[in-house]
This record gives C-alpha cells, sequence and structure tokens, in this order.
C-alpha cells in the first residue's frame, strides 16, 4: 500500500496536505511530469505499452505504475492499492489513447472507426468509482465536437460536477509548439475555469533550444541527441537545397522535386520543410525524426530535428530518460504522444487553487 500522508508545512496557514493525483494512460510521463511541477503528488498511473512504462518507471520511481489494460483495473484496486478512501482524491487527470480522433486518420471529416475511441469511458468509468474532486482531461481537438465527450460531461453532470472544456493552443502556454488540444475540466468543488492563455509567455524554437544548451549532434553523448539518420544520396540533395529557417520542399525547382510530391502538388505542404528559428514548431509527432512526417528538417542543419530536441520542444528536461526499447521510431512515438509537462503544469496549477 502506497503511504498517503505527505504534509507540506507552509508558515502562513501551518500544516498543509499535499494535493493527491493519479494519472491515466501516463504514456512516458509528460502529464505526471507537469502536475509534478504544479505541486501535485501523483500516487498512481496505469498504461499498456511496454516502453512507455519502461520511461515512466524510470522518471517517476516514487509513483506506483499499473503496467497493464485499463479495462481490466478496477478503481476499488485503485483505491486500496493506493491507501485512498471514494472521494478523497484531489485530481483525476489523464489522456486516452486519441489516434481515432487525429485529424491525419478521419474520413470525410468523421472520426476513423478505432477501438480506442472508447476509452474515454474507461476514464469515466474509473471517476465513477474513485469520485474525485476534480477532473482534467486532456485530448485531440475533434474530441470536442464528439458525442463521447457530451456523454462524459453529462454522466459527470449527474454525479455533481461542474464540467467544461475548450479547445486552445499550447503555444499559448509557453510551449514552443503548434499544438492545439483539448482540455476538459470538471469539479466537485464548484466552478473551475480555464487558465486564459499566457500570451506574452511565447517561446520560439531558438529560445527553447538556446535554453537546453545541447551539444552538437552526434557528439553529446546522449542517445537521444546522437542517433544517426540514413538517408539517400537523392534525398540528401533535396535537403541541403531547401532554404534555411523556415525553407520549403515548394521552394524547389521542379527538377528537385520528388515524384510523388509532383503528382500530388496540393498534398500535406510541411513534408520536407524547416522549422523557423523565430517561430514555435509544429505539432511534434511521432513521425518528427523523418522529414517526409512534417516539417521536421532543423532550421539550420541539414538534418531533421533529433529525439532530444523534439523532447525539448515538448518540454522535457533534457536529462528526461526515454527507454530505447523499440528503438528510434518507438522513442519517437513515445515523445509525439507525450503531453508537454510546461502545457499541464499551467492547468495543473490553476486547478490546484480551486481546491
Amino acid at each position: 500500500m502506497v503511504n498517503n500522508s505527505d504534509l507540506l508545512y507552509n508558515k502562513s496557514v501551518g500544516i498543509k496536505k499535499i494535493p493527491t493525483a493519479i494519472d491515466l494512460f501516463s504514456g512516458a510521463g509528460g502529464l505526471t511530469l507537469g502536475l509534478k511541477l504544479a505541486g501535485f503528488r501523483v500516487l498512481g498511473a496505469v498504461d499498456i505499452e511496454l516502453a512507455a512504462c519502461e520511461t515512466y518507471s524510470m522518471n517517476h520511481k516514487d509513483v506506483y505504475l499499473w503496467k497493464q489494460d485499463i479495462k481490466k483495473l478496477s478503481s476499488k484496486e485503485m483505491l486500496r492499492v493506493l491507501g485512498l478512501k471514494r472521494e478523497q482524491l484531489d485530481l483525476l487527470a489523464g489522456c486516452p489513447p486519441c489516434q481515432g480522433f487525429s485529424s491525419i486518420r478521419t474520413h470525410n471529416g468523421k472520426p476513423m472507426k478505432d477501438d480506442r475511441n472508447d476509452l474515454v469511458f474507461e476514464f469515466l468509468r474509473i471517476a465513477e468509482g474513485v469520485m474525485p474532486k476534480t477532473i482534467m482531461m486532456e485530448n485531440v481537438p475533434s474530441l470536442a465536437k464528439n458525442y463521447r465527450i457530451r456523454k462524459l460531461a453529462s454522466r459527470l453532470k449527474e454525479l455533481g460536477y461542474y464540467c467544461e472544456y475548450h479547445v486552445v493552443n499550447a503555444s499559448d502556454y509557453g510551449v514552443p509548439q503548434r499544438r492545439r488540444r483539448m482540455i476538459f475540466l470538471a469539479s466537485k468543488n464548484g466552478k473551475v475555469t480555464l487558465i486564459q492563455p499566457q500570451t506574452s509567455r511565447r517561446t520560439t524554437v531558438h529560445d527553447a533550444f538556446k535554453k537546453a544548451k545541447l551539444k552538437p549532434a552526434g557528439k553529446s553523448d546522449d542517445l537521444l541527441h546522437d542517433m544517426s539518420e540514413k538517408r539517400t544520396p537523392e534525398i540528401m540533395d533535396i535537403i541541403k537545397k531547401i532554404p534555411k529557417d523556415g525553407g520549403s520542399r515548394r521552394q524547389l525547382p521542379k527538377k528537385y522535386q520528388l515524384d510523388c510530391h509532383i503528382r500530388y502538388p496540393k498534398g500535406f505542404k510541411d513534408v520536407y520543410g524547416r522549422m523557423r528559428w523565430n517561430d514555435v514548431s509544429p505539432t511534434i509527432t511521432g513521425g518528427c525524426v523523418s522529414p517526409s512526417k512534417g516539417r521536421f528538417l532543423h532550421p539550420e542543419e541539414n538534418r531533421t530535428i533529433t529525439l532530444r530536441e523534439a523532447a525539448i520542444l515538448q518540454t522535457f528536461p533534457k536529462d528526461y530518460y526515454f527507454s530505447p526499447r523499440g528503438g528510434k521510431q518507438q522513442i519517437a512515438l513515445q515523445i509525439g504522444n507525450a503531453l508537454p509537462p510546461l502545457f499541464i503544469q499551467f492547468h495543473a496549477e490553476n486547478i490546484k487553487c480551486s481546491l
């Protein structure tokens, strides 16, 4: 059983309990890190992906992690192991897998059929069993228009929660990345309002890389920053010719365009594009180390961003460990699927105030 008696001493108010949280669908731990930065004690987490669980365990050894399918985990078991009673938890947070709702996996504007779409209801099931004081769920924008979110809100309102949800951009909260996300908030303590965008804290790619003080890629003794690329001479020649600092393949003469790009000129316009130094990056995805997956070329060097640079743009600290199980692509998926810790910190601090 987890010891849930940690207290925080504050001279002005005496002894105050540290707010507690549980992270569902915890992945590599971005949400947990954000919660910790906001002052929460994360007691437990659950995820099914082996590589992500290894990453999580190495970075959050103080958290009890269920490495299993959430469908097979009961709320009673969760409460028992964590030493909690129903209605005692301060915050239940999580991000059910969103691939089924992703804008790049839709058909005629509608989400693709994907069994993972209904994991939203597993989040609800745990909430019904635990009855936390507050709830925060993060997901892709399209979920905000889906019947599942309306059903989630309706049921929580029946249980006495105030609910609201909004679509926001992580770049408005200090994240050096253009990442539109839905934030769902619920509280038993009355209205909890979304924290307003912090546009004065806008961070660029240049800001993020400069602050990280990374050594040259390939010579840093950091696995995530040193993994080599394998490109054909033809592809390398194209990359070298793409203009620095925001350039695009569309600026190249036709003879340097790939056949697939010539056949489908209205296709994905950002592929084989460079990031801009004085702008935020595009959304970091699991394809962030492939130039054919988006605008993931380094602003200046003739390569894609490294895995470490991708993690930096997700606001992970530069020493955050990622399990190498599964190789480079698996690490990229862990990073791309993660929640930016800084983004979560802002919203968690707001929830903490409401508590």
